[in-house]
């Protein structure tokens, strides 16, 4: 079993930036790939950016060039430094791990609005 904790979320005006963060207890040995996806009210939830034990990175076409994920083994935590936010990136942002299934957390809120 893994657990995960999600802190960071927060409300944040347009073009502001805002950091979440995401750490990992339990059966963290076997963790792979790390990520977040997001979910705004009234749609399904979408795939935001992830990362790999090995630090390679991939993006949705929405958040790339704005967003940056991080992973640090050590702490066993993984980052989303989100810059430039848009009222559009307003969600329920929603980290996961992959062990030998895929472990979600509860969601942290972000709301982009002056």
């Amino acid at each position: 079993q893994v657990q995960l904790v999600e802190s960071g979320g927060g409300l944040v005006q347009p073009g502001g930036s805002l950091r979440l963060s995401c750490a990992a207890s339990g059966s963290i040995f076997g963790i792979g790939r790390m990520g977040w996806f997001r979910q705004a009210p009234g749609k399904e939830r979408e795939f935001a950016a992830s990362i790999t034990s090995r630090g390679s990175t991939n993006y949705a076409d929405s958040v790339k060039d704005r967003f940056t994920i991080s992973r640090d083994n050590g702490k066993n935590t993984v980052y989303l430094q989100m810059n430039s936010l848009k009222p559009e990136d307003t969600a329920v942002y929603f980290c996961y791990a992959t062990e030998r299934y895929v472990y979600w957390g509860e969601g942290t809120l972000v709301t982009v609005s002056s």
